[in-house]
């Protein structure tokens, strides 16, 4: 018999498996349709723009409703929306890609309105999967818990998911999308079939804004919370420049097809599994101060190492390392926050600092696009594409220096 934790971790983990096809997919797609660095950014926009702009009302829904119904409807979504991104893929003419506008406008349309569904439903989902994770696991097991969880997640969005996505771009442009109608609807079926209640305990005030005041005058209240939700949100930011200029630049640059590509993202998640697995000992061993410091300080070497990559093989390596200390810190972040937060208020707080951390994406990517654009009026496109690197290595590491001194006075052990 398959316990709730097992069960939730493998729905969790067949969604990501549909996100990592999606990494690949949507920037793939968006190049198939034009060679502009900004109109191929619009896509992952379109992505992450929800967050900033949903973030705080899908606090107030979280802590509402069921949470597992919740994520069962915004599991449903997506199947329908990438089901839709696939008939008009299938149905819309491409063309080849121009390097200014794009060749159909009706298929990049389509694909932008798909990754807005998407992306909404994954405001809404993600929200609630948090807030529901504590109540399926006792408090002192959340670290060990959320390591199994993410390392599973990386297995679906990083490890299997992007080489699969490259794979079935290979027979035709349409079917990443189709299999991630079947990958999402699958997983609504498990998530159904986890059973309980899982609607937080309703108290204090009633109407929507005094409850959206309430969670965010205790995210206010808190300097560690606060503090890290403008770390991570900073990080974001410059996370979001890399991974959007990478695309072009693994083409153009580096010249690895998609399956090469998918390989050296695969690679960066089997860092992230180990990070996930080894997450819990790490902060043990070292301590959660120690651990969110050092993992946040080798951010900008590695945004250096990836413009400097010859090839894939030592893409793979830097991403590795970034993704091992990447998902340490999740496992200090997150798993604090769900500690101390109380049940009635985690979708709220954890939404209003979502919005920090989260809501900083759409403009990193939109960054990328204009440093790339800009940077290619005066130099040549080769340097151009590698500018988003070099601009996040020196945000990030004045993001660790600022962050140093502050993580180790919050998270320090209280006697």
């Amino acid at each position: 018999m398959i316990s709730r934790l097992g069960r939730f971790v493998a729905a969790s983990a067949l969604t990501n498996l549909g996100d990592g096809i999606a990494t690949v997919a949507w920037a793939w797609a968006a190049s198939l349709l034009t060679r502009d660095p900004l109109l191929v950014a619009l896509v992952p926009v379109a992505l992450r723009l929800p967050w900033a702009l949903l973030a705080l009302p899908a606090g107030i829904v979280t802590d509402r409703t069921d949470r597992r119904r919740l994520i069962l409807r915004m599991d449903i979504a997506r199947a329908l929306a990438f089901g839709l991104a696939a008939v008009a893929l299938a149905a819309l003419p491409v063309g080849d890609a121009p390097a200014q506008g794009v060749s159909s406008p009706a298929a990049f349309g389509a694909l932008i309105a798909a990754a807005l569904v998407v992306g909404a439903a994954e405001v809404f989902r993600d929200n609630a999967a948090q807030t529901m994770l504590p109540a399926l696991v006792p408090p002192q097991a959340l670290e060990r818990a959320n390591g199994r969880l993410w390392s599973a997640e990386l297995v679906g969005n990083a490890l299997a998911g992007p080489p699969l996505g490259a794979l079935l771009i290979a027979i035709a442009l349409p079917v990443p999308f189709a299999a991630n109608t079947l990958a999402y609807g699958l997983a609504a079926l498990i998530v159904a079939s986890i059973a309980g209640q899982f609607r937080p305990a309703r108290s204090g005030p009633a109407d929507w804004r005094a409850e959206l005041a309430e969670g965010i005058a205790f995210l206010r209240g808190s300097p560690l919370l606060m503090g890290l939700a403008w770390l991570t949100g900073m990080w974001n930011l410059f996370f979001q420049m890399v991974l959007i200029a990478l695309i072009l630049h693994v083409q153009e640059n580096l010249g690895l097809a998609p399956t090469a590509y998918g390989l050296v993202l695969a690679t960066g998640a089997v860092g992230g599994i180990a990070g996930g697995l080894l997450g819990d000992r790490i902060v043990r061993r070292i301590g959660p101060a120690r651990a969110a410091q050092w993992t946040l300080a080798t951010t900008a070497p590695c945004f250096a190492a990836i413009a400097l990559a010859p090839g894939a093989i030592s893409l793979g390596a830097v991403l590795f390392v970034f993704e091992f200390c990447g998902l340490v810190w999740n496992t200090v972040s997150v798993s604090t926050r769900q500690r101390m937060i109380p049940d009635g208020l985690l979708g709220r707080v954890n939404s209003a600092y979502r919005l920090l951390a989260w809501g900083m994406m759409p403009l990193g990517l939109l960054l990328s696009g204009l440093a790339v654009r800009a940077g290619a009026a005066v130099l040549p496109r080769d340097v151009a594409l590698t500018l988003p690197f070099w601009i996040a290595a020196g945000g990030t590491c004045i993001v660790a220096a600022a962050g140093w001194r502050p993580l180790g006075r919050w998270l320090a052990p209280r006697a």
